[in-house]
């Protein structure tokens, strides 16, 4: 069958395994110092890992892949412990996958005799929303990627662990105010440059998508409130960036898995950054959904100089 399932650009990977502890269904490990697919059907395709990697050497692409098995991947992680289940749970709730979710909790019920630790429990903890780390419940301690990846040296790097963001308490500011009143940033989530963002993240899940080229906010005074607010974001250079290829990649799994409505593209006035456009236009006509694009031009001293649909 062809289905969404990840590629890793041998020539890129540097082998730094910042991957690896992303993927909450073990489908990746690091062999003969290179990231490796080790099963179709461990991978699910929602390019959790994509984001953590340095070198933009994983992308997604549709291929023939053997369709993705939950209960072979839950039966990998059972010996990994309590804290690796809760994590793998948790990964496919927060994608919204209820159906695979479904699957996973049936086999730990099924096997619940065969268990270290009481499948109950990790059920809870999932519908809970809490945190990974429980001590005495058996198994492995294993913590949920996200947390380990705070620290560089056990799994990723501060600047690229995903954050939501919340404005100050009180806040609600309108367009009309006065600039002197209206500072309070506007960002919801973190990170926002595109080789970092996770494109199926929660974050873009039916949103609007603000792509901006990186100086526009630094031209336009009101950017935060006039474009940002109530957007998820992400930024690039269409210039200065390198593997620009890994942008329409994740453009495309943002249209396709995040189901992102809209795409409001601002670029600067400068010719260079008509190469942003051209990554979002391409990603539109590759893409299986079809999201319409409202180009911005921005000129250098702030001002809108023109806007359309494309």
């Amino acid at each position: 069958m062809k289905r969404q399932i990840i590629h890793i650009d041998e020539e890129k990977c540097d082998g730094c395994g910042l991957c690896v502890p992303n993927c909450h269904e073990g489908a990746l490990q690091i062999i003969d110092g290179k990231a490796r697919l080790v099963s179709d059907l461990m991978c699910d395709g929602l390019g959790a890992c994509i984001g953590h990697c340095p070198q933009g050497a994983i992308t997604l692409e549709e291929r023939e892949a053997e369709a993705y098995d939950e209960r072979a991947v839950i039966e990998q992680m059972v010996a990994k412990g309590f804290n690796t289940l809760v994590a793998h749970l948790n990964h496919l709730k927060e994608h919204k996958e209820f159906g695979y979710m479904k699957q996973g909790v049936r086999y730990l019920q099924e096997h619940r005799d065969e268990l270290d630790f009481d499948p109950d429990a990790v059920i809870a903890r999932v519908h809970s929303g809490g945190k990974t780390s429980v001590a005495g419940s058996g198994g492995s301690n294993h913590q949920h990627a996200s947390e380990g990846s705070d620290r560089c040296g056990s799994g990723g790097c501060p600047g690229s662990q995903e954050q939501t963001l919340e404005a100050p308490a009180g806040e609600t500011l309108t367009q009309t105010e006065p600039l002197a009143q209206s500072q309070a940033s506007r960002l919801k989530h973190w990170p926002v440059q595109m080789h970092l963002v996770n494109p199926t993240s929660e974050h873009f899940y039916e949103a609007d998508l603000l792509l901006a080229a990186d100086c526009v906010a630094y031209a336009m005074g009101d950017f935060h409130n006039r474009y940002l607010k109530g957007r998820p974001l992400a930024i690039a250079c269409p210039k200065l960036d390198s593997n620009k290829e890994v942008y329409v990649q994740k453009l495309i799994a943002m249209i396709n898995e995040a189901r992102i409505n809209t795409i409001t593209l601002m670029k600067m006035e400068v010719p260079c950054c008509g190469g942003l456009q051209q990554m979002a236009q391409m990603a539109v006509e590759n893409a299986r959904r079809k999201v319409p694009i409202k180009a911005i031009t921005v000129g250098v001293q702030g001002d809108v100089l023109g806007e359309e649909w494309i």
